[in-house]
């Protein structure tokens, strides 16, 4: 498994903003996706945002669609930025990857059990 290490978490005041990073070692696969979930207390962990390993398909929750942006750079390091931030995006967010040979929609890789890598995750706190 592909080791992942997430960074950027912290404590926002509502309509701040913050920028995760997740680095995956060894991880060059063509079919390669990496997302940023997150999980509430009490709730299920949910996809927030994924990109394939060409940087150049992205998927996002609706929830945070318009505020959140996944981006790749050229050594493969993931980043989410967080714009707009608002309470609810509180949640300590975890890093995945996968490989996927086939993506059939949106709902499929934003799905956290498609996922077999993870990262230890990074707390995001929005205060109003």
């Amino acid at each position: 498994q592909v080791q992942l290490v997430e960074s950027g978490g912290g404590s926002v005041q509502v309509g701040e903003s913050l920028r995760l990073s997740c680095a995956a070692s060894g991880y060059t696969y063509s079919d390669r996706y990496m997302g940023w979930f997150r999980q509430a207390p009490g709730k299920e962990r949910e996809g927030v945002a994924v990109i394939n390993s060409g940087a150049d398909i992205t998927y996002y929750a609706d929830s945070v669609k318009g505020r959140f942006t996944i981006s790749q750079d050229n050594t493969a390091v993931v980043y989410l930025q967080m714009n707009s931030l608002k309470p609810e995006d509180t949640a300590m967010y975890y890093c995945a990857a996968a490989r996927f040979p086939l993506v059939t929609s949106a709902r499929f890789v934003l799905q956290a059990d498609k996922y077999n890598s993870w990262g230890q995750g990074t707390q995001v706190t929005v205060s109003s």
